[in-house]
Formats: structure tokens, sequence, C-alpha cells
């Protein structure tokens, strides 16, 4: 009889709950990874991720060969390779962390609980950070993400377990084109692993982490100066409890307050959005609040409406802060938080498409993609939950705010790269003279934009608050914040004992 540690989205062997309990038993361990065809054809997945999850597992194969055990990497679907492992060598127990994703992995794991019933098989399931599985309100829910927060380090000393080496059955081995396409590195993006991600953390907290705040909203410099985790956090290469207690390592470094405030604030919403995901798993296909389910989008299957998804998707716009930022992310997997909010809100608010025409594209382009974030926040910044600030983004605006000197835009547009920095953020007010004498044609070196943002901005701010004022709008708005808010009683202090 064999025990099994699964491994899903907990790519690392520090912190590991499911690890740990699995080490105190006396049966032989196999740490499992599969390869799921039906996640390699999900539309939110891409091979980038993929690239970044078979770094990991390199990474943690490194790590056992110090203790001469094995990671087994098996390809197909999970109850079949179970199932094939039980007939062989007889499961005793599976030892996994929950898993809060999409609606493919909820059906999984439902199909690995009927099989583990029939077969008599414990299943161990650890919860993931501190998001309380089903939690019906937010009553302590603050506290206890402190305690889980603070608690102890789930680690195992890897010496000490009893690891099973298994044989690979030829027809559970992943298939070469797959492993060739992900062997490939591309330096453009993060590498994976933990090794990785603890690097990553040492030289925040080390140099780059003291100017966070002030850089963070800054398409160009936040890719430098904000803890660049989030992927490492999405794959689990690190917990979110190892970055919070060395954030609390370093919290009384002089001059760094101010941006270890604002990092653990962040490392909090990531929870809290992943437990509103959990809740409100019915978010992938619809609005959280359902009275915006007739939200007046475009017609999806309309030829403007795909004329300007295409745009969108393919960064030419006409709005050069939209285009490079669209750009960035095709080509490295990374932009910051306001930009990808703007990316949404251009989509959703001044090309009126549905945020479930746009939702998979950038899922696909997120080396960090998190269902629980990924959905929570879309929703969010296309203004359909009715509890939320409503903001329409200005794409121009925010290019002369954030990107003063076209840098950014530059950089990802360089088609641009001959005008001067005011015809970079409005390339669209050239004139014919001007056009002659940088050698530019609008419309055909850069495309014209597509909409008038003065124009649709105006027109989606008075429909949106026309939404929030309607009666079932309200109404799901009061149950939303009853469900997953809990109103402070106190305004909130900058002291530690409240990060």
């Amino acid at each position: 009889m064999i025990d099994i540690v699964w491994l899903k989205r907990d790519l690392r062997l520090t912190d590991h709950a499911p690890l740990l309990h699995a080490s105190h038993t006396s049966d032989p361990l196999v740490l499992l990874y599969i390869i799921e065809p039906m996640l390699i054809n999900d539309p939110h997945y891409d091979s980038r991720h993929w690239r970044f999850i078979w770094q990991s597992l390199q990474d943690i194969q490194d790590q056992l060969d110090g203790v001469n055990a094995k990671l087994h990497i098996f390809f197909g679907d999970a109850v079949t390779v179970f199932n094939t492992l039980h007939h062989k060598h007889g499961i005793h127990a599976i030892y996994s962390h929950e898993e809060i994703g999409i609606e493919v992995t909820y059906q999984r794991d439902q199909a690995i609980l009927e099989w583990t019933q029939a077969h008599q098989i414990d299943w161990h399931e650890y919860q993931f950070g501190a998001v309380i599985r089903g939690a019906k309100h937010r009553r302590d829910w603050d506290k206890r993400w402190k305690t889980v927060m603070r608690g102890p380090l789930a680690n195992t000393p890897l010496e000490r377990v009893n690891w099973c080496a298994l044989t690979i059955d030829p027809e559970l081995q992943p298939p070469q084109s797959l492993l060739n396409d992900w062997q490939r590195v591309d330096t453009a993006f993060q590498l994976g692993g933990a090794k990785q991600a603890w690097q990553t953390l040492d030289d925040f907290h080390h140099q780059r982490g003291i100017d966070y705040y002030w850089n963070i909203s800054s398409p160009l410099n936040s890719r430098k100066y904000c803890s660049r985790l989030s992927p490492y956090l999405a794959w689990g290469n690190i917990s979110l409890r190892e970055m919070y207690q060395t954030l609390l390592e370093n919290w009384n470094k002089t001059g760094w307050r101010r941006s270890l405030i604002a990092l653990a604030s962040r490392l909090h919403w990531h929870c809290h959005f992943i437990q509103k995901f959990d809740n409100e798993h019915r978010m992938q296909w619809q609005p959280v609040n359902r009275a915006y389910h007739d939200f007046p989008y475009h017609n999806a299957n309309s030829v403007e409406c795909q004329k300007k998804l295409a745009a969108w998707q393919q960064g030419k716009t006409g709005y050069p802060l939209i285009d490079a930022s669209m750009r960035c992310l095709i080509a490295t997997g990374y932009i910051n938080f306001r930009s990808r909010a703007m990316l949404v809100s251009f989509l959703c608010h001044h090309l009126m498409v549905d945020w479930r025409l746009g939702v998979t594209h950038l899922a696909k382009l997120f080396l960090d993609f998190e269902p629980g974030i990924h959905y929570a926040q879309f929703q969010m910044q296309a203004g359909v939950v009715g509890t939320h600030t409503i903001r329409i983004y200005n794409p121009t605006k925010q290019a002369e705010e954030k990107d003063p000197s076209a840098e950014f835009i530059y950089q990802w547009l360089p088609e641009l790269h001959a005008l001067p920095t005011p015809l970079a953020h409005r390339p669209w007010l050239i004139t014919d003279m001007e056009q002659q004498m940088f050698d530019f044609t609008l419309g055909s070196d850069y495309p014209k934009p597509i909409v008038d943002i003065d124009k649709t901005g105006r027109n989606a701010r008075e429909l949106l608050w026309e939404y929030r004022h309607r009666p079932l709008v309200k109404k799901e708005s009061r149950r939303i914040l009853r469900q997953h808010v809990k109103p402070s009683k106190k305004k909130s202090s900058t002291s530690l004992s409240k990060v």
C-alpha cells in the first residue's frame, strides 16, 4: 500500500501541510503531479503557464535529488491515473490542498471524491491559505487570517520521509511534443520554481521593495519595484504565509514602513478575493450581482463587437497605453494592477464588450493567473458588482500621469518612437505636416482610435449609475456585502498589529 501527496497549485516542498501530515504515516510515500489534458485544452491556460509549471516541477526534483527521492509526473485524466496506481500498488490515502479553481477542476475533484469513496480510500484535503471552504459569512475572518498567517510553517524534514519510487507506465508518460515546448526557456518571462521565488523575494526585501509604494502605479517602474511574487503565489512555489512572515521579519527596517504596509494589505486581499470566488463560483459565467445579467453590452455575434474585441486583444485600439499594456502582457505575461484594471475598463466601458468575452483572453496572458482573484477582479473592474466605486479609466490621462515621458509606450509601440511625447500620448492629434516631418502615417503606421473615449466614457458612466440606482441592484449589493464584508468598527491602523 502507498500514500500519495497530490500536487496541484502548490508546487513546493516547504510550508506544505499535506506533505507534512503524509510524512507522519508509515506507508511508502509517492509525490505526484498529474498533467491533465482537460487543463491543457482549457481556454484559461497557455503554454506560458505550462512552461512555468514544468520549471517548478524540475525545481522540486532538484531538491529531491538530495534525498534520493523522485517526483512522479503522470499524464492523463486524474481518475484514470489514480485508478491505475491503485490497481498496481494499492492506495491507502491521498493528501492534497483544497483547490479553489475553475469549473473543470471542481468537477474533477468531485469525480475524485466519488472514486475515493467507492474504493474506501481516505482523501485528506488541507486548507488553501486562509480560505475557508464554504464559509457563509466573514465574522472573525480577518482575525482568523492573521492567526493562520502568523502560525507555524508546515515544513517537512525531507530526509525522514519514507519515499517510494514507481515506474511510469508508457501510456501515462507526457507526450514528448509537449515537453519539447515546455522545456524551451523564454527569458522574457519569469522562470518558475521555489528557488526563483525565494530569490525574487530576497531581492525585493534587500533593495527593490523600499520604493514599492511610490512606483506601484507606474507601468514601467512597477516591473522593477513591485514584488513580482504573484506567479509564484499563483502556482504555489511559495506560500502566502511564507511571504507574509518574511514581510514581518523586515517590518522595522528604516524607510520601509509605507511600502510594507501597502504590500501587507495586498496579501490580505489575496485571500479575500479567493474566498469570494469560493463562495460565488458561478461568477465564472455570471455577474456576482445578478441584477447585471441584462447589462446592455454589444451583441457578442455582431461584426462591430468582434472587431472591437480583436483590436483590444491584439493591442491595436489606437490608444497607446492600452495597446502598449496589451502587447507587453502578450510578450512577458506581466503588467501592473492599474494597467490590468484599465484594460478591463476599456473593454467593458469604452468598447461595451461583455466581460465574459475578454476574461479568458487575459487569463491566458497573465502568467500569474489565479482563478479566484482573476474573476473577482475582472467583475469589479467591469463595474458589475454594485458595491465598489465606479471607475472608468481614461487611458490618455493615465498615460500622461503614469507614463509622462512615454517610455513604456515607446518600448512596446516602436512605431510611435519618432513622435514627440505629447503625440505619443495622443497620436490622433498629429497634423498632416507633422506626419510628413516624422515620416508617420496615422491609420497606417498606427491605427486611428476605434472609439471616442470622451463619448464612450460619458455614456458608460451614465449607464452604470443608472444601474446602480436600480432596486434589484441595491438588493443584491446588500446581499454581497453581508456575505463577503465585515464592517469595521474602527479606522484601520498602520501598526504592526493591524497588518
